[in-house]
């Protein structure tokens, strides 16, 4: 699963399949803004999922 780029914005999404969550890391400008935590049953996270919680995030800061 690889970064998704919005308006300048870089979103990383990690997750860990053992304990069931991960995080999306957000950078402006290879700058570390902060970290999207999120919950996934199954193997690995669902491509949906993240692009859905990218979504809110842009909304919410008006990317």
């Amino acid at each position: 699963m690889g970064a998704i780029e919005r308006s300048g914005f870089r979103f990383v999404p990690e997750y860990s399949v053992i304990q069931q969550n991960g995080a999306i890391h957000v950078y402006n400008r290879d700058e570390f803004i902060e970290e999207i935590q999120f919950q996934f049953a199954g193997n690995f996270p669902e491509l949906d999922q993240i692009e859905e919680l990218v979504d809110k995030y842009c909304e919410l800061h008006n990317i």
